[in-house]
């Protein structure tokens, strides 16, 4: 299977953009260059049993010096956009809070030349790698993060204005609170649920307070926030199995678009985990429920939610599926799932448009003759457009999609065990190669040119 749609196709359309993505940690390296202090990633790198192989983001893909040639490589994909984020250890100088001119100039000549080359920059000011001296002081659980984070995301946007064309404050909230205050599996390694949801409000309330100071210096540019689902479908139509999978929903989608778009957190968490909900200031869900141009959305897979056990924990639990396709990461490939998502969040939900702003699979890949076949990538992006396309054929406002990753990249804490990338990328000589993905996008993304001249 190539990635092929049809010519009458929504997506094929002038005003659909189709990008590529990366973060600044999984990418630059350069980890201490040039004044960039020390992010919790950096930290929890160092930690041992907690990234596969003991790798780190010292150099990752070097981005930081072959910034130029990776930019050559997106321009040659054909796309309209590409999502970065902007490393906020690059930015604030963590002994007095003075600006560093040097961060704020690699991004400099990394927007200018995307702009001169009329590639849209979709910018995310905080993809996970918070200062570590702001974790020294509690990090997303001491509300004073939230007032660190608007003060950086002035800075950012009163330099860059307009020059960047979509801003996005959050990348997967989730992910920032749940995976690294909750279950201690990602960055700064804290395992409490009370200290989840507290980090999940302080997150959403830094994206409430930053997004009038991005517009009050940005009035022409977008601003969103990028949410991560992964939703869950019963195991079973039992009352058990149903009641548990919407308490997971809840606790897991539901808590993070709700007080987004309606201003409150779901009543079941409220009342099911009283003990440890955050504690939230008068004000802060009005704060929190800011008009947004956009909201980005994350998918890769889906989960199957049973009743828990007698015994256990948690009141949902995750049943395996073991009888269909998986990647290499071991998700579940699923794409009916992100139409039902997406058709499901619009029916629930008054929503702004939408840009599906990663989606994307790790494969088992493999350079071989100077080539890589990573067939099961190109089959899942077509099967997930098709998906974004008969969402938006049924009345979902959809207005892009990034392909995750432009190149493999450092996995978090998988490490570099992992290629999500379209482009191939050997760590020892940071030698690029275009996967079979790359070139059957490039060609999609080409034959748009037929349609819209």
């Amino acid at each position: 299977m190539t990635l092929k749609l049809d010519i009458d196709s929504p997506l094929m359309q002038a005003d659909f953009t189709f990008g590529v993505a990366t973060a600044a940690f999984q990418i630059e390296g350069a980890n201490t260059a040039e004044g960039r202090c020390e992010s919790i990633w950096d930290k929890f790198c160092q930690q041992p049993g907690k990234v596969v192989n003991a790798d780190d983001g010292a150099v990752a893909c070097d981005h930081f010096h072959l910034w130029r040639e990776d930019i050559d490589l997106i321009e040659s994909l054909g796309v309209d956009a590409y999502r970065l984020s902007i490393a906020w250890p690059r930015i604030i100088n963590p002994i007095d809070g003075s600006i560093n001119a040097k961060g704020l100039a690699f991004y400099d000549n990394i927007i200018n030349e995307l702009n001169a080359r009329n590639i849209k920059v979709f910018v995310t000011l905080y993809h996970w790698d918070l200062p570590q001296y702001l974790e020294d002081n509690g990090g997303w659980l001491n509300r004073d993060t939230v007032q660190a984070f608007v003060d950086y995301a002035e800075v950012i946007s009163a330099h860059f204005k307009e020059r960047i064309y979509s801003y996005c404050t959050f990348n997967e909230p989730w992910c920032s609170a749940y995976l690294g205050y909750q279950y201690a599996v990602h960055a700064p390694g804290k395992k409490s649920r009370k200290m989840g949801l507290q980090a999940a409000h302080h997150l959403l309330l830094a994206h409430g307070l930053a997004v009038p100071v991005i517009r009050r210096h940005c009035a022409e540019a977008q601003v969103g926030i990028v949410l991560n689902f992964t939703p869950g479908d019963s195991a079973s139509n039992s009352p058990a199995d149903l009641q548990a999978t919407q308490i997971y929903n809840d606790y897991n989608s539901h808590w993070f678009i709700q007080p987004l778009m309606q201003g409150s957190y779901p009543s079941s968490i409220e009342q099911l985990y009283a003990e440890d909900l955050p504690v939230i200031e008068a004000g802060d869900l009005d704060q929190i429920n800011v008009d947004i141009d956009y909201l980005g959305i994350n998918f890769y897979t889906r989960a199957v939610v049973a009743a828990p056990d007698s015994n256990a924990d948690e009141l949902f639990q995750l049943v395996p599926q073991t009888d269909v396709e998986h990647t290499d990461i071991g998700w579940e490939v699923r794409p009916t799932a992100l139409y039902t998502l997406l058709t499901e969040l619009n029916r629930i939900y008054s929503l702004p448009p939408i840009y599906i702003t990663e989606n994307g699979a790790a494969c088992d890949d493999h350079l071989l003759d100077g080539q890589v076949d990573d067939q099961q990538r190109c089959d899942y992006l077509q099967q997930h457009l098709l998906a974004v396309e008969r969402a938006v054929r049924e009345g979902v406002t959809i207005k892009g999609y990034f392909a995750w990753s432009l190149m493999d990249n450092f996995e978090w804490a998988e490490g570099y065990s992992k290629r999500f990338g379209i482009v191939y990328v050997d760590y020892q000589s940071q030698q690029r190669t275009l996967k079979k993905s790359a070139h059957n996008y490039r060609k999609l993304l080409n034959s748009r040119s037929f349609i819209n001249r």
